[in-house]
């Protein structure tokens, strides 16, 4: 039961925030703050002027913005580790290739070395 609950929590939360982090939102938020600035600039009071800004136009579309901002700066991220991943993957490819070139040259060069060494011995052997 309580994995159901947690899944549907889960999703929900997707839901609300992929909603809430539009620029679509943001427009709306600040429709709806934008209802309440007549009244606030009505009083002429500054410090309800002040906190009309602080507590309702920046919170409510300041929100939605930023999360905006936070899914480019994450694309953007992801784009660089797909890359760097895809980069890596080629090294890789290339560092399997090198080895496999060393390890066919170290097999020629002791092939090359055994047969010197038998030359080496012959001389030796004719000359004693």
């Amino acid at each position: 039961m309580l994995e159901k609950v947690n899944s549907f929590n889960t999703k929900l939360a997707a839901k609300i925030t992929s909603g809430v982090s539009t620029m679509w939102c943001a427009y709306a938020f600040a429709l709806i703050a934008l209802i309440s600035l007549p009244a606030a600039l009505k009083t002429g009071d500054l410090i309800i002027i002040v906190a009309w800004v602080a507590q309702t136009f920046l919170q409510l579309v300041l929100l939605s913005i930023i999360m905006v901002g936070q899914n480019v700066s994450s694309a953007a991220v992801e784009q660089k580790i797909n890359e760097t991943h895809t980069a890596s993957l080629g090294e890789f490819e290339l560092a399997k290739e090198s080895r496999e070139q060393n390890r066919k040259e170290i097999t020629e060069l002791r092939k090359i070395s055994k047969e010197i060494h038998e030359v080496l011995k012959r001389i030796e052997s004719s000359t004693k």
